[in-house]
């Protein structure tokens, strides 16, 4: 009987490992709204968080955020980010087609009929403009518990491998700072960190290769971070990073925080 437990316990953990190393595609969208239609976009990020939450149920996605963006670009290029998360990149490079959106509309509102629903997809595109989209796939992340709630700061930066060090910028990434962000995680400084690499646009003139999310539960955590000096590094680690750093060039950061969270 003890052995049968010591199998069964040795079987859930090697499912929850196996889950837990699971790759995640995601999706980002950067949305510009006419001040002007602030208002009617704003109502209809609301009412889309239960149409993703029906897809989250159903499995289509894994979850879904929708960022208020603070700094990092001109206000005219775009104000919003949203994340859309799935479990492997066809779903991700499909993603939720039209005749998704309407069935988990009309599962989420139960009272709108079909034309309703077509009517409100179709005042929200006029509401708004896509200035850009980016599939990207996770490959590296912190050992963490944070959970994202309104109000969770995000700096989102992206990076660009230079040409003919794109492996040594990646090891970099997970070998060093990984180990320098999750010290920071276990010292309080950051929620979570996690490495992605762009799947779509790539070729040399793409304009970056590489995102890095960095989570932080309010400003107080932030700006402790910013202020935070890493005394215990050595010499030997200091090199190794900056050595990744001319690996790369940090093409831009946005910080933004987030409005919603679907899970």
């Amino acid at each position: 009987m003890k052995k049968l437990s010591i199998f069964l316990f040795m079987g859930i953990m090697a499912i929850s490992m196996a889950k837990a190393q699971e790759p995640t595609y995601l999706v980002f969208e950067f949305i510009k709204v006419e001040s002007n239609q602030t208002y009617d976009f704003i109502e209809f990020k609301d009412f889309m968080e239960k149409i993703y939450m029906a897809a989250v149920n159903d499995k289509k996605i894994k979850g879904w955020d929708f960022w208020a963006l603070q700094s990092g670009a001109d206000p005219t290029e775009f104000q919003y980010i949203t994340i859309t998360y799935f479990d492997n990149p066809v779903n991700m490079m499909t993603g939720l087609q039209d005749e998704d959106m309407v069935k988990y509309a009309m599962v989420a509102y139960p009272h709108l009929t079909e034309k309703q629903v077509v009517e409100k997809f179709n005042a929200a595109i006029s509401s708004r403009d896509l200035a850009q989209r980016a599939y990207m796939q996770e490959i590296a992340r912190t050992r963490d518990s944070f959970h994202l709630k309104k109000g969770s700061l995000a700096s989102f930066d992206m990076m660009k491998a230079v040409e003919g060090k794109f492996q040594e910028y990646e090891k970099a990434e997970k070998e060093v700072f990984l180990k320098i962000h999750q010290n920071r995680i276990e010292k309080g400084l950051m929620g979570s960190w996690s490495l992605l690499r762009t799947a779509l646009p790539f070729g040399s003139e793409a304009k970056y290769t590489h995102l890095t999310m960095n989570m932080y539960k309010d400003y107080l955590q932030f700006f402790n971070a910013q202020e935070y000096e890493d005394m215990e590094s050595t010499a030997e680690q200091r090199a190794a990073a900056e050595k990744g750093i001319q690996a790369r060039e940090q093409k831009y950061i946005y910080l933004a925080t987030l409005e919603n969270a679907v899970r």
